[in-house]
């Protein structure tokens, strides 16, 4: 099936109104002389174009760029719009050339500063490009003769550039009005007749040119979709240089085209012929030619900015002198025309002519450090020149590389397997039977959909998915990529989610990847958070699928909801154990700090009383010494109890408490029942039993 592009019709529209005739006062210098000039010679003043002739060089250099990058297939409708509309050419093939318009152009000439401004319109040469988009060109016709039962699937769509002074924002709103009731009138008559298509889809290109030094009257507007056929943008520029540069943007942005500068170009100097000198020559070419680079990764940009067509990037290749026979041939991928931006500058018609001359040039990407790399060639066939796409990278003709060698570079975890078993399920083979389904589709429209749906969610990294790699997920997963489910696929799926809230539940570990975080990854309320969010984007992209879809997004829904006091209370307890594990960690922290300061205290008392000890036996052996006081050491070690470990945690107050009881004990006498007891037990009455074990009462009579 053929489909056309947007880009396959384009209709210039260019206002002949009489203040077309305005000056767009960009002043040219025309005297060149002026060295050598005479006495009393009158210098010649400089001139300044019109508005009308700036439009007329630039659309012309915008259908240059198009014919020599498209030679076919790419249409040219050049409409003037004055009190009536001039049609200078049609949609054939044999009237599609810059000569052919500027043969037209001259005939039209310019406005007519005298003729009526009233009975001029813009409105008139935009009504005719809508006429003249019904109209079914050369292409269209041979794809709706080859595809007879499918001609209505041949589009018709196309481009309309409108070049004017516009009067204010209303004044925009009017025409594009004017320009969308013409399409809907126009469509009704195609409908009816087999020499017109109805238009599918047009977009408006409005640009509003006004003089150098003015303010605009107009406000830029990027694209707008007024209705399903039809888009609307607006720019507003000055005339001269900056319409221009515009326009240069546009055909790019228009025809997919990309721009290539060849830097250090030599070239003898005419006026030194033994001298030379290095340029820069700009060309645009498709944007396929850079396609290597942007794979490798290696695509140097190197930006100019202008202040009215905002960004233009352009690649920088560097001349390379051809070391190699001229007749060698070279490993291309690619081959496409280009198109010189400023065709008539010196650098660029040398490098023309260097090239028709049957000679190429190799060019290679300018590096800081290593080997160059040539990676393009411009050479000549057939009276056009071509950018030749060299491979620099692996070649298709030698053993295919790894898959870990591919466009994810240093990603080495494909999901191969998965990808194999992927491949199994969707394979195409031989239909006999033609016949439709209930939805009135064929077999390969039915192979389409079932290979849309099994891709509308398939990460290709294990790390970056979860429930692909649960084994509890594979049910579910299987079953939702079906475009009909019936009632036990339905339970099957409910069952699977239960199953995943029970593994929560129990606080299961999942398969989740720790490449690149540091640390053990996430939590494990994190990780289950990860694992429902990406089940829930399986899910929601099949959703739309049935009812039954639905049921198991609902299913999911629910399961995750929890009310709001539970999540409350989830929270409190998280805190409450993370204040808890600190303050059990600090208080062990303290704690054995303190016992280590205590014991070295305990050291050295007793060895202080170790030394008392031995001085009192020295003296006992003198018979004026009297009886010491205490003979047993007020602080033994076997006396010192050590701190019960709480089974909860320990309060910085209890840790002090004790501290200062043990220190309290060593500055005074012991409790001599304290001394005389057994695990800190001391019993009490003592005197109160007899030697017999009789209990003596107050009367002096013993009972037992």
């Amino acid at each position: 099936m053929r489909m056309f592009s947007v880009s396959h019709k384009t209709v210039f529209v260019v206002d002949h109104c009489p203040y077309m005739t305005e000056s767009s006062r960009q002043q040219i210098e025309c005297d060149m002389l002026t060295k050598s000039r005479a006495q009393g010679v009158i210098p010649l003043a400089p001139v300044s174009k019109s508005l009308w002739t700036c439009a007329v060089e630039c659309s012309m250099e915008y259908c240059r760029i198009l014919y020599d990058i498209y030679p076919t297939r790419k249409l040219v409708n050049y409409i003037v719009s004055d009190s009536e509309f001039h049609i200078l050419n049609s949609w054939r093939q044999e009237d599609q050339s810059v000569q052919e318009l500027m043969t037209a152009l001259a005939a039209v000439g310019p406005p007519n500063p005298r003729e009526d401004p009233e009975c001029c319109s813009i409105l008139h040469g935009l009504v005719a490009a809508v006429e003249s988009l019904c109209k079914i060109t050369e292409y269209q016709h041979e794809a709706r003769t080859a595809l007879v039962d499918l001609a209505d699937r041949v589009a018709n769509r196309g481009r309309i550039i409108c070049l004017t002074n516009a009067k204010s924002d209303t004044h925009v709103r009017m025409l594009e009005d004017c320009v969308l009731e013409t399409i809907q009138e126009q469509n009704k008559l195609a409908a009816g007749s087999d020499r017109l298509m109805p238009i599918q889809q047009c977009e408006l290109v409005l640009v509003h040119i006004y003089p150098q030094g003015d303010d605009t009257l107009v406000s830029d507007r990027p694209k707008k979709e007024i209705s399903s056929v039809l888009s609307s943008e607006v720019h507003s520029v000055r005339a001269g240089r900056h319409l221009a540069s515009k326009l240069n943007v546009l055909v790019q942005q228009h025809f997919d085209l990309a721009s290539t500068t060849i830097t250090n170009i030599p070239m003898k100097e005419e006026q030194h012929a033994n001298t030379s000198a290095n340029y820069d020559v700009e060309l645009l070419h498709h944007r396929d030619a850079h396609m290597e680079f942007i794979k490798s990764g290696d695509l140097h940009m190197a930006g100019s900015t202008s202040r009215d067509s905002g960004l233009k990037e352009t690649v920088t290749l560097k001349w390379c002198t051809p070391r190699t026979n001229s007749v060698e041939l070279h490993y291309c991928t690619g081959a496409y025309r280009i198109s010189p931006v400023e065709v008539n500058s010196r650098p660029s018609s040398c490098l023309t002519n260097f090239l028709l001359n049957g000679r190429s040039v190799l060019l290679e990407q300018p590096r800081k450090s290593g080997s160059k790399v040539i990676s393009h060639m411009l050479s000549c066939h057939g009276g056009e020149i071509f950018l030749h796409m060299l491979n620099s990278t692996r070649s298709t003709l030698e053993d295919p590389p790894s898959i870990s060698e591919g466009c994810g570079g240093r990603v080495t975890d494909y999901r191969i397997t998965d990808f194999g078993e992927f491949m199994r399920e969707n394979r195409l083979t031989p239909f006999a039977d033609m016949s439709l389904d209930a939805a009135g589709r064929p077999p390969i429209e039915r192979a389409k959909a079932q290979l849309e749906r099994h891709t509308r969610y398939w990460p290709m990294i294990i790390s970056q998915t979860t429930i692909f790699n649960m084994q509890a997920v594979v049910p579910l997963a299987n079953l939702i990529v079906k475009d009909t489910m019936t009632e036990d696929d339905v339970l099957t799926c409910q069952k699977t989610v239960y199953n995943l809230v029970d593994m929560e539940r129990k606080n299961d570990p999942l398969p989740i990847s720790t490449v690149g975080s540091r640390g053990k990854g996430p939590k494990r309320d994190e990780q289950y958070r990860i694992m429902w969010n990406e089940l829930e984007t399986l899910v929601k992209t099949h959703v739309g699928t049935s009812e039954r879809h639905q049921q198991v997004l609902e299913c999911i829904i629910a399961c995750r909801s929890k009310p709001p006091e539970e999540e409350e209370r989830k929270k409190r307890g998280r805190k409450r154990e993370d204040k808890e594990d600190k303050t059990e960690k600090n208080g062990k922290e303290l704690e054995e700090k303190m016992w280590t300061q205590d014991s070295d205290r305990l050291k050295g008392a007793m060895e202080r009383e170790k030394e008392d000890q031995s001085e009192s036996e020295v003296i006992k052996d003198s018979p004026d010494s009297p009886e010491p006081f205490n003979k047993k050491p007020r602080l033994a070690t076997e006396e010192i109890q050590p701190l019960e470990k709480s089974k909860g945690p320990v309060s910085l107050f209890s840790l002090w408490t004790n501290r200062i009881t043990q220190a309290n004990s060593r500055k005074h006498q012991e409790f001599a029942g304290r001394i005389n007891s057994v695990n800190n037990k001391a019993e009490l009455y003592q005197h109160l039993k007899d030697e017999n074990g009789l209990d003596v009462h107050e009367n002096g009579k013993a009972t037992r």
